[in-house]
């Protein structure tokens, strides 16, 4: 079947310009791009302080970056084949979750996603915020008596990434292509620096776990794995809307395959690596990469720093949290909200979600954010790979997608079989948070929700068809 042949109902409340599939003059993506996609979401500050965090949690570098590694590897997975159908049919993700869940039900996991999304939209805003703050107290230091001027610094943050929403996702692209090969340079220099403080390397290779006992450390290995796969669970759900640019299958496997565990582990050990030395110099870990600049008294140095994670962070914020939510905003109702408009209220609700709160320690971070979150994403990560792989055999009518009455009607638009199956394994997951003899089910939070959603999916899509051709 081609893209550019398939004609989609334009004149369905299921269709606007944003969410139609692409054509071949829209694919224009290779496996560069989506490389450079993945070094430029994974070089920024959130990576860094993830990294840290375990650090400051009590692991040694080794551990760490094993931890991380894994994670990555294990989320990939999903990843990928998520990918496919947007490769496949040109659709984003608002659109590809109407075949499992119904073209009214996709509603209820794209929000779910869009939720998160401006929660990370928030987070990074704030971050770039403090990181301007930073700049201007060593170019003029008085504005540090200020204490409005952090509010100032975040909200003039805020502006400029909805000005970059604004332009539209081709600026996303363009933006990459320099800024992954800038922030490689930026990051590696800030790796050199720290070493050049603390003497060498040695030291900071041989600072020792802070655990006692494999017990110990086990606790809090698996929610930290947890986090890991947490971290990109985002962006395993609404990767079509990145690979419907692709020019072909091969790009984009390829280029993920080889940036995500990559970029992730190789700026991850910077994060590690620094952290580590940190503790060398200044005798604790320090988590945040903007208190550490601070610390460093060395103003030039702090600057160019500085300038590089508004670069990161500004990159990210628009490719991975803005995205995704204006496309699922834009999916409630298609006639009138479009892409920019969509990118507008993630960007007022990620206010709303006081990132300063999320953002206050490596614990709200880790443990109560990331794990938090990837109970809500596993399940719906599961229905959707269990419907279009083992269901439909990636099979879809793409014309069905864009209208009411079509092969993805199933109830008045939604699936309940697929409502039931999310359901099952967001309580299944969230059940750990508030029953203590439980508690492992929510340290395994995105793998706890993903087995259980889609085993029963699966079950209940196959018990459906067996009845429905009983004599």
């Amino acid at each position: 079947m081609g893209i550019t042949e398939t004609q989609v109902p334009e004149r369905s409340s299921l269709y606007n310009p944003d969410l139609a599939p692409t054509t071949t003059a829209h694919r224009t993506w290779g496996t560069y791009n989506y490389i450079s996609l993945w070094f430029a979401m994974c070089m920024e500050v959130s990576t860094y302080m993830l990294a840290s965090g375990l650090i400051a949690g009590g692991m040694n570098w080794k551990q760490a970056i094993f931890t991380i590694l894994l994670g990555n590897l294990i989320v990939l997975v999903p990843l990928l084949l998520n990918a496919h159908a947007g490769a496949k049919y040109g659709i984003p993700f608002p659109v590809f979750v109407r075949a499992s869940f119904g073209v009214r039900g996709a509603n209820v996991p794209a929000i779910l996603r869009a939720v998160v999304a401006c929660g990370w939209f928030g987070i990074q805003s704030w971050i770039g915020g403090q990181a301007i703050h930073a700049m201007l107290i060593v170019v003029w230091p008085a504005v540090a008596a200020t204490p409005s001027s952090v509010w100032a610094c975040f909200l003039g943050f805020w502006a400029l990434n909805m000005a970059v929403i604004w332009r539209g996702v081709e600026s996303i692209r363009v933006f990459q292509g320099f800024s992954a090969p800038f922030m490689l340079v930026m990051s590696l220099a800030l790796l050199t620096f720290a070493l050049v403080k603390a003497g060498g390397p040695g030291l900071m290779l041989s600072e020792p776990s802070r655990f006692h006992s494999t017990r110990e450390f086990l606790r809090f290995f698996f929610p930290s794995l947890t986090a890991m796969v947490g971290y990109w669970a985002t962006l395993a759900l609404n990767i079509p809307d990145f690979t419907r640019y692709s020019k072909s299958q091969h790009s984009q496997v390829v280029g993920q395959a080889l940036g995500l565990p990559v970029a992730m582990t190789l700026y991850s050990f910077i994060g590690v690596a620094v952290t580590s030395t940190s503790a060398v110099i200044f005798g604790k870990p320090i988590w945040s990469p903007i208190d550490l600049m601070a610390r460093f008294h060395q103003p030039f140095i702090a600057f160019l720093a500085m300038v590089g994670l508004l670069v990161a962070t500004l990159n990210v914020n628009v490719a991975a949290n803005a995205v995704s939510p204006s496309n699922d905003i834009s999916n409630l109702y298609p006639r009138l909200i479009s892409f920019r408009t969509g990118g507008l209220i993630t960007g007022f609700a990620g206010l709303a979600m006081m990132p300063w709160k999320l953002m206050a320690s490596f614990h709200n971070y880790i443990f109560e954010w990331l794990v938090g979150y990837s109970a809500l994403l596993g399940p719906v990560a599961a229905v959707m790979i269990a419907d279009y792989f083992v269901v439909c055999g990636t099979r879809l009518d793409l014309q069905s997608l864009y209208r009411r009455g079509g092969a993805y009607e199933y109830r008045n638009g939604i699936n309940p079989r697929a409502m039931i199956a999310l359901a099952a394994g967001v309580l299944c997951a969230l059940t750990g948070r508030f029953v203590p003899a439980a508690h492992w089910l929510f340290d395994y939070a995105w793998f706890t929700g993903f087995f259980v959603s889609g085993a029963v999916y699966v079950a209940l899509m196959r018990a459906s068809r067996l009845k429905a051709f009983a004599p």
